[in-house]
């Protein structure tokens, strides 16, 4: 499959990530999929490092996930000393051999390491129901853990993607009783976005001390407004992986409760780390030209505002219309109404790129789609729904659907 040029939606550059404490990571060029490039990443942690981690509900789920599941339970015991991710192969719906895959890269992980095996994280993205080759992937593994560095972020970055057009990389800065703090991660996702968790991988690292549970629940309240606020092509992957780990390397007392007061700009600093990386997938949706907000108020109450943004952003007549630059608002009268939500047709309000277009029922008196015509001709475009009926607001992120899409998707497995 020949590589998709840049996004025109990709940041200007990879941002400066400083080293973690406790964190070491190299890449290596296994041929698990992909020729001339690195397809595999091992992260090294520090003893005492705690996990959490948001998986996807996907029903056919892969082995990966399974075993994250378990290594999370198991985590408080052991901890988290290792991660070992593939791209080019997702290793989901691959009966018994998937769950032997699993067990022999764990396996060799942990002898590298010298840790237990539930100590050892896995991921794994790319084609679903071929295979995984663990040989190609237990092959470099001692030459990973030879290479071993502090930083190598782009590096890690770049060996996870599939069809991405390029690396994300976000990092916040902060303090927790005066001690630097760092919090720093990388995510890959292109297509099949629409994450039910918490194909999408992400992995957030912190030189932070934070119990597991703790962290736990912060990273669970991170998630909501951020990777579970995007949508592609409305597809949850079965893959879909999200682990966040604390070494505790900052050297501060450590953090046990997610409320405690002495954690806040941590969770603010975490909040804006997801969300970063959140967006930089959906900027680099597949075929994307326009990156899309889509802000819905006044709803019955949270919930029902995040479902009638998501059937705005799903929409593919809107996301067509978003990518024909057509000011057709019409089409987002129509997904609001197919929502399932309460909706009052005579107290629904929308605006596009600021401007009023409909209100009351009706069209605004001397609506000028101008204005809203040139906003659409944009990359960065604006959609506002007031429902009129409660307190309840979400925001969802989106981008257009192009033929760029179908290109790429067609021509996937090739």
């Amino acid at each position: 499959m020949a590589t998709p040029p840049r996004s025109p939606l990709a940041p200007a550059r990879f941002p400066d990530i400083p080293a973690i404490g406790g964190v070491r990571s190299a890449t290596a060029a296994a041929g698990v999929r992909y020729r001339g490039r690195d397809d595999v990443l091992l992260v090294e942690l520090a003893p005492g490092t705690h996990a959490a981690g948001v998986l996807t509900r996907s029903a056919t789920a892969t082995a990966e996930v399974q075993w994250c599941r378990r290594a999370l339970r198991n985590g408080g015991a052991t901890g988290a000393r290792a991660l070992v991710v593939n791209a080019g192969n997702a290793n989901a719906f691959t009966g018994p051999h998937g769950e032997a895959a699993v067990a022999v890269v764990v396996r060799d992980a942990a002898a590298l390491v010298g840790c237990p095996e539930t100590s050892v994280f896995r991921a794994a993205t790319g084609v679903i129901g071929e295979r995984l080759p663990a040989d190609r992937i237990t092959g470099v593994l001692a030459s990973l853990h030879d290479g071993l560095r502090p930083g190598n972020w782009d590096a890690a970055a770049r060996a996870i993607m599939t069809t991405d057009t390029f690396p994300k990389g976000a990092v916040r800065t902060t303090t927790i009783d005066g001690a630097p703090v760092t919090v720093a991660g990388i995510a890959k996702g292109s297509g099949m976005i629409a994450p039910d968790m918490a194909t999408m991988l992400a992995f957030v690292f912190t030189d932070a001390g934070i119990a597991a549970d703790a962290l736990q629940a912060m990273l669970k309240q991170a998630v909501a407004r951020s990777f579970n606020s995007i949508t592609v092509d409305s597809d949850t992957s079965t893959s879909d992986t999200l682990l966040l780990f604390a070494t505790g390397a900052a050297g501060h007392a450590a953090v046990t409760d997610a409320a405690d007061p002495r954690a806040e700009a941590f969770r603010t600093a975490l909040q804006a780390v997801c969300t970063d990386l959140a967006q930089q997938v959906v900027r680099d949706g597949e075929g994307a030209s326009k990156f899309v907000t889509v802000q819905v108020t006044g709803a019955a109450d949270d919930a029902a505002a995040k479902r009638i943004a998501l059937s705005i952003a799903n929409s593919p007549l809107v996301k067509t219309a978003v990518a024909g630059a057509d000011a057709n608002w019409g089409r987002i009268v129509m997904a609001v109404g197919k929502s399932g939500e309460r909706v009052d047709r005579d107290r629904l309000a929308i605006r596009i790129g600021g401007v009023a277009v409909a209100a009351a029922g009706d069209v605004v008196p001397g609506y000028d789609e101008a204005p809203v015509a040139r906003h659409m001709q944009g990359q960065e475009i604006s959609i506002e729904v007031d429902i009129g009926l409660g307190s309840g607001g979400w925001v969802v992120w989106t981008c257009d659907l192009t033929h760029g899409y179908i290109d790429i998707n067609a021509s996937y497995r090739s």
